[in-house]
């Protein structure tokens, strides 16, 4: 049962480390202070994927930077509050750095929840829904641990610039396209959230990946959520036990 004086936080896709350090860290003070804005209203917070443009643990190192973020997650679980992070995309190759060093549990696939009687299914969304073939065949390749291993056994300095470069040549690819309403019938997630709907009734389905903000009632009982990013809407979701809303980050 929520505590009721409580509220959940949910937001997504920080993409830190890109597309430089600069404009990294701008962003991530930005999301730092936000964090700091609701620690004293927070049960919970819910980050779902995609914190890092990229993200390996190798068995002794870690990507350079973001002690900022770092610093403040341990210090609101040290504090009591339950933080939840889903993988996504582009930080798929977390191992257990986040629960041994943050105490924050770590999830590959999504997952449901139930809060103050309501029922929600929550998850990145990368590879959900019809379509984007090519990219599952690449996520099943990039999740098979031999060839997560045979990337461990690059150097670090070689393993992390060489993906860091084709992070970038994915953002090329698919530019602004994130940010481009497809329409309810053509949003993989959307169809995704309505067959699973057909099998088990959910209150709320809350997704990151699109970089869109999206609030998408399924039917009278569900609502499909879009968290979009802190790249261009700096948008989260707020659940006070009765009702969600999508807010934007304005300070």
């Amino acid at each position: 049962m929520q505590d009721n004086s409580k509220k959940i936080y949910f937001l997504s896709d920080f993409h830190l480390g890109a597309p430089n350090a600069a404009a990294s860290l701008v962003r991530e003070k930005k999301i730092v202070a936000f964090l700091d804005f609701v620690k004293h209203s927070a049960e919970k917070i819910f980050i779902v994927g995609d914190i890092f443009d990229f993200w390996y643990e190798y068995t002794k190192v870690v990507p350079k930077g973001y002690v900022r973020l770092l610093g403040k997650l341990a210090e609101l679980t040290d504090a009591g509050i339950e933080i939840y992070f889903f993988v996504g995309n582009h930080d798929m190759w977390m191992k257990d750095y986040f629960q041994t060093e943050l105490n924050i549990p770590v999830y590959f696939e999504p997952k449901t929840f139930n809060f103050n009687h309501k029922k929600f299914y929550i998850g990145h969304g990368d590879g959900l829904g019809p379509g984007d073939h090519g990219y599952k065949f690449i996520k099943k390749v990039f999740r098979n641990r031999l060839c997560q291993w045979l990337f461990g056994q690059l150097h670090p300095t070689w393993g992390i610039n060489l993906a860091n470069y084709f992070s970038r040549k994915s953002r090329a690819k698919t530019g602004s396209s994130d940010e481009i309403f497809l329409g309810e019938d053509n949003e993989w997630l959307v169809i995704y959230a309505k067959t699973i709907l057909q099998k088990e009734h959910f209150d709320y389905f809350i997704f990151g990946h699109r970089h869109l903000p999206l609030t998408i009632k399924l039917n009278e009982h569900s609502t499909y959520i879009n968290l979009g990013d802190w790249i261009r809407s700096f948008t989260y979701a707020e659940f006070d036990g009765e009702t969600v809303s999508l807010k934007k980050w304005e300070q």
